[in-house]
């Protein structure tokens, strides 16, 4: 497990602390969706826990083991994906090549059937692709490298609207049953259906920290109209109606959440958290 102890950290030249005295555990084998918007710390968590960046008080611990240290028996088992990167101009296999000694557990074939997934080429030169597709790639040989824990800071940013939806399949088939992945977005209807536990990073602490299956539990998600909004905590109209939050009774059938009016409701302090 992944555990952050209260850590500060603020950049240099800057009076603001991105974080302060901040401590939650993160559990293995679990989907994680960091949400925040934008200036919330989440890129700057991601890279803490993956010691890229070192916390000016406090400790983060994978397994046990600090992450500042960065340690080959972590980095092993530890793969980051940022928003922004730029890849060699190579080809995939001369990439490979370079790079999958590095992760003991990396596998061939789920690289192929991501990009199989994908509907890329299985030999690409990643020199004459687009940034979608790079971006494509590289989520690809992440998964194919097999560690356990997995990070990705915005890995729907610039994919088309199908390509979306391929990477829901990828993320879904290829991810193996060990691993624990972290998604750090702001785009939520992009991975809404990938997730089983939810943060939320508001004024840099954490607002929300709780599985989907809690929160379904707790709430109702349904469409109501204007004349029927007893109960509700939260709303925001659609075209199907008003989109309702309301604490959910004992006889009630729980409901699929509605994680952009979740994180609306919370962000406004309209929930019980």
């Amino acid at each position: 497990m992944i555990e952050i102890n209260h850590i500060s950290f603020g950049y240099p030249g800057s009076k603001h602390h991105v974080f302060d005295n901040l401590s939650f555990p993160l559990e293995s084998n679990r989907i994680y969706g960091l949400l925040g918007k934008n200036g919330m710390g989440k890129s700057t968590l991601l890279y803490l826990i993956s010691g890229l960046l070192r916390p000016k008080s406090g400790d983060i611990f994978i397994d046990g083991i600090p992450s500042k240290d960065r340690l080959p028996v972590t980095l092993q088992d530890l793969f980051i994906v940022p928003e922004e990167y730029d890849m060699p101009p190579v080809t995939l296999k001369q990439f490979v090549q370079m790079n999958e000694s590095f992760y003991p557990h990396f596998n061939i074939d789920v690289l192929k059937n991501c990009l199989k997934d994908f509907e890329l080429p299985e030999e690409p030169n990643l020199k004459e692709l687009s940034m979608g597709q790079k971006k494509k790639i590289y989520m690809s040989f992440a998964l194919a490298a097999g560690t356990k824990y997995l990070f990705m800071d915005e890995p729907t940013n610039g994919l088309d609207i199908p390509s979306k939806s391929l990477f829901r399949k990828v993320v879904t088939q290829n991810m193996t049953e060990e691993s624990t992945l972290i998604i750090s977005t702001h785009q939520v209807h992009d991975i809404e259906s990938l997730l089983d536990h939810i943060i939320i990073l508001n004024n840099s602490q954490i607002l929300v920290n709780s599985s989907v299956a809690d929160i379904t539990s707790k709430y109702t998600f349904t469409f109501r109209n204007t004349q029927d909004m007893d109960g509700v905590l939260y709303a925001e109209p659609s075209l199907q109606g008003n989109a309702t939050i309301a604490v959910r009774k004992p006889e009630e059938e729980e409901t699929n959440l509605n994680l952009e009016l979740f994180f609306n409701a919370a962000t406004k302090g309209k929930l019980n958290y």
